[in-house]
């Protein structure tokens, strides 16, 4: 099998259709689709046993206790029977095309060097068909998410793939006592090691709505994204000479966060092993304090 789809899901039954219409509507049909639900009371079991019986292609439905999408991403992995890992939300929809523009970009690289790259990714667009965010600067253009980001300053949704087996290489840790975890570490650390095609084609329809996490969460359960910060600090620390702006905004809200861990001072500047990271956290330090007193307004 070439796709698993995956969604998590959490009491969004009355969005989940639009996966599967999408679906449904596909060109490209080697794929089945994979839902964890994270312990929804909605009625999205049933409403997937009805699917289910239609037998328009492989559903496979799992409930776990409300623990948040990492942890759903995690069991999805280890369900998924394709060759390539696509996470679609549980309010997404895409064009009938869109598998099938994914898996022709990925033939497109020739097999020699498919063990260096880990997926394609392409871009959204809102329902009436605006892209959103900026298109890649090149209709096919390989790199990663830091270079993206921090050399091309590319910004907005964008949706793609992994290959199965780097997701399964690259597990969302478990942090105790908290339903959050920033899907950015773990596709930071896959681009420091594959390279992305990224493809300047829509492939996703994304509706803004609010409460689009499978947990709820207040601001300080962000606090895991003190990780987040002090990893792309320390590791993209090279880049502060094309962004140092967005280096010194990384390491002060690191500290933002860590604040509200009640990290002390002395364990974030551990966390830090490169000396221009440092040097960024202590200059950002008075700016990350400032704003953790202003969330305790």
């Amino acid at each position: 099998m070439k796709f698993t789809v995956f969604t998590p899901t959490y009491e969004r039954a009355h969005t989940l259709a639009r996966v599967y219409d999408s679906l449904c509507a596909q060109t490209f049909s080697d794929f089945e689709w994979v839902i964890v639900d994270d312990g929804s009371t909605d009625g999205t079991a049933d409403l997937v046993v009805g699917w289910q019986t239609e037998n328009r292609f492989p559903i496979s439905y799992e409930k776990q206790p409300n623990q948040g999408k990492h942890i759903a991403v995690n069991l999805g992995a280890t369900l998924a029977q394709g060759e390539l890992f696509l996470i679609a939300d549980s309010d997404d929809a895409f064009p009938p095309n869109a598998l099938e523009i994914f898996h022709d970009a990925w033939t497109a690289i020739p097999v020699s060097d498919r063990g260096n790259f880990t997926g394609v990714t392409g871009l959204c667009a809102d329902p009436d068909g605006k892209i959103i965010g900026d298109k890649f600067p090149a209709d096919i253009f390989d790199s990663t998410p830091a270079d993206c980001f921090y050399r091309h300053g590319i910004k907005g949704e964008k949706w793609g793939f992994h290959r199965t087996d780097v997701i399964r290489k690259f597990p969302f840790p478990t942090l105790k006592g908290f339903r959050y975890f920033s899907e950015g570490i773990i596709w930071n650390a896959i681009g420091r090691v594959y390279k992305t095609r990224y493809i300047n084609q829509p492939v996703r329809v994304y509706h803004s709505v609010s409460g689009n996490q499978l947990t709820r969460r207040s601001p300080f359960e962000t606090s895991p994204m003190r990780i987040f910060y002090a990893m792309s600090l320390d590791a993209d620390i090279d880049y502060v000479t094309v962004a140092p702006w967005t280096m010194f905004k990384i390491a002060a809200q690191g500290i933002r966060f860590s604040c509200h861990q009640r990290d002390s001072l002395k364990m974030q500047f551990s966390r830090l092993s490169k000396f221009r990271a440092k040097f960024v956290w202590l200059m950002a330090l008075p700016v990350g304090f400032a704003l953790f007193l202003i969330d305790g307004r």
